[in-house]
């Protein structure tokens, strides 16, 4: 086995992450060409009091780039924060998985980002939301991202209605204000939210802080070993630190104290202080033809998978000991994608999953540009720069030597694709088996041709032809009947209480109509919940949403 290495050969650690992309500070100040500034006091005028002159290329230079200082902020998950630190594998998965980073003894460098989802970047830490839990691990086989959250589900099952879902719970057009009522209105519009919400309304919605609340994956994806057999994965991330939360109140009193960056703060302080946070991996592995018949879609995104019917099975740890050198540079410029995978992981049928593959990587391509790959924090610390797929574009600075082609199939030794032949092999000709061609040279279509193990194969499409349809139902699959267990058996009577508190409270604003869908919604998940938040609601002084539509006039 190899580690990880810079490309100086030596093993590459989170220092060595972190560092990338620091340049040294000498000297006087300067013009971004280099040439010497001879104040950074003064502009330049015409007599002492005269107006400012165009070609004082110093002041100006300045306030350009003053000017274009802020990139646009993640349309979710904008406030975040972040951490360098290293993934260490204690266990043997290789009879599941052939992924570099997770072979026995591997340690990995990463980057973790933590963040809030619905709010804007100075939004505060400590409002109820879920908290998206990113990760990214430089391996000897290119980076793997694993973008998930603080909850093992999600509020949807299909990526057509991410947008919806958002806007809802963003700000209304007309005013710019929040509201609660176009909250509920789509949640309880969209009964599979029901589990989700119900995690966000009970005490988990309002972590103390990032380094107090546990990780998942939500997604199901595909482990794929060296024999290329498959299998079903969740990965769990279990934070060593215990649970830590806020009540409405508590959290209310940090707002109060106008300490906006609580998490942020925290997460950094903790780190300089050496008391270095760490997370137990784990994975629930299912294997590959028990999906079929399992009491529920195991690829339903708004379902777990229990615990009693597949444990979780211990991988290692990550640990984070390093904070950026540079906020903008390493954590706002970081760029999470689903669709950044590595050999022995493979995608699933879970819509989501399929749907943020392709958004996250475009809205890095908006956000960075597209060739965010190349900022150091995003960069591949295995690359060899062999990029059929990135030429030119803006802000390129990585390039091949002279001469090479930028085009495949080609006559010159730029290498092409891992089962790609260079003989002509491939080349269609009548009365020639496929893959015999003597043609000579190039590849032809027979090249190269067979399933694609390395992004997850599916054998039960259930049919061939271009479908719109709700996942294939399971035995057990009910919108109401995981967030019901939830409550009736996992949670304990003072639990159950401040949850139908946090409910009512969250509900302050909401019109008639809404407020009545409410109780429905939460009596399908549990008829005393559903009961316990009318009565409340009902008691306190909420006045109706005074809205007559999405626009809020």
């Amino acid at each position: 086995m190899t580690d990880n290495t810079t490309p100086a050969g030596n093993p590459a650690g989170s220092d060595d992450v972190a560092m990338r992309g620091v340049c040294p500070v000498t000297g006087h100040s300067s013009n971004i060409n280099g040439a010497p500034v001879r104040t950074e006091e003064h502009s330049v005028t015409v007599g002492a009091q005269g107006p400012i002159a165009l070609n004082d290329v110093h002041l100006i230079e300045k306030h350009a780039h003053f000017d274009r200082e802020r990139i646009p902020e993640r349309n979710v998950h904008a406030k975040g924060s972040g951490a360098f630190g290293e993934l260490t594998v204690t266990e043997d998965v290789s009879k599941y998985t052939k992924a570099d980073l997770f072979q026995p003894g591997r340690v990995t460098p990463m980057l973790a980002r933590f963040s809030t989802v619905a709010g804007e970047q100075g939004y505060p830490d400590t409002v109820r939301d879920v908290r998206g839990f990113s990760l990214k691990f430089y391996t000897q086989e290119g980076n793997y991202d694993l973008v998930g959250n603080n909850t093992p589900v999600f509020f949807l099952r299909d990526g057509i209605k991410f947008p919806d879902f958002i806007r809802s719970q963003k700000r209304l057009h007309g005013p710019g204000l929040q509201s609660a009522d176009m909250q509920w209105d789509f949640w309880t519009r969209s009964p599979e939210s029901a589990h989700q919400v119900t995690y966000l309304m009970g005490d988990r919605g309002i972590p103390t802080d990032f380094r107090h609340m546990d990780g998942f994956s939500s997604h199901t994806y595909q482990w794929i070993n060296a024999d290329n057999e498959r299998f079903w994965v969740k990965y769990h991330f279990k934070t060593r630190q215990g649970w830590k939360y806020f009540t409405d109140e508590e959290a209310s009193q940090v707002l109060a104290s106008q300490d906006f960056d609580h998490s942020r703060k925290d997460l950094w302080e903790a780190i300089e202080a050496g008391d270095y946070p760490t997370w137990d991996v784990k994975v629930q592995i299912m294997p590959l033809d028990e999906a079929e018949g399992y009491r529920w879609n195991p690829f339903d995104l708004t379902k777990t998978w229990s615990q009693k019917d597949y444990p979780l099975i211990p991988v290692g740890h990550f640990t984070l000991n390093r904070n950026p050198e540079n906020f903008f540079a390493q954590i706002e410029q970081a760029a999470f994608a689903p669709s950044n995978i590595v050999p022995g992981i493979g995608f699933s049928p879970d819509k989501m999953l399929l749907a943020r593959s392709f958004a996250y990587a475009d809205t890095q391509r908006y956000r960075l540009g597209v060739n965010y790959h190349q900022i150091p924090v995003n960069h591949p610390i295995a690359d060899n720069g062999n990029h059929f797929t990135a030429k030119d574009g803006a802000s390129a600075h990585e390039f091949p030597p002279a001469g090479t082609p930028t085009y495949s199939p080609n006559r010159f030794d730029r290498g092409e694709g891992l089962d790609d032949v260079k003989d002509g092999s491939g080349a269609v000709e009548k009365g020639v088996a496929p893959g015999e061609s003597k043609y000579g040279f190039g590849r032809g279509q027979e090249s190269a041709t067979g399933v694609a193990y390395d992004l997850g194969l599916f054998d039960e499409n259930h049919g061939g032809d271009l479908t719109r349809g709700a996942y294939v139902r399971h035995e057990d699959d009910d919108d109401f009947m995981q967030p019901g267990i939830l409550v009736r058996e996992v949670l304990d009577d003072a639990a159950r209480e401040r949850l139908a508190g946090n409910i009512a409270r969250a509900m302050d604003g909401v019109s008639e109509q809404v407020e009545q869908q409410c109780y429905v919604y939460w009596s399908k998940v549990d008829e005393n919940l559903g009961a316990r938040v009318k009565e409340l609601f009902q008691a306190a002084d909420n006045s109706p949403a005074d809205q007559t539509g999405p626009r809020g006039e």
